[in-house]
């Protein structure tokens, strides 16, 4: 698998932006055939620091429904994969300079 097609995107919210200032963690949602070595080593070469630790955790996709005028809509969410990852003391990457 190509490193560019590793990270799909960062997860920007309100407890991830808790996890980046307390504690230097930083979740990117990623392909779901991903390992933990091929995420630290996109991580690394991206953003140009020092990777301490992977967690990865696959989300089980939801169920949505919604009322309109020809009745229930039902479908899925589709599930995904994200990666919590832990940088070394004094790294830090900046998501939102742009």
């Amino acid at each position: 698998m190509k490193l560019a097609d590793v990270l799909v995107r960062p997860v920007l919210t309100e407890k991830v932006n808790g996890q980046m200032e307390k504690s230097g963690r930083y979740t990117f949602q990623v392909d779901k055939s991903a390992n933990k070595l091929e995420i630290k080593k996109a991580v690394e070469e991206f953003y140009g620091v020092k990777v301490a630790d992977v967690n990865t955790v696959i989300v089980p996709g939801k169920n949505k429904t919604r009322y309109t005028k020809a009745g229930f809509l039902k479908g899925v969410k589709p599930a995904y994969k994200k990666a919590i990852i832990t940088l070394s003391e004094g790294d830090s990457i900046d998501l939102f300079s742009m």
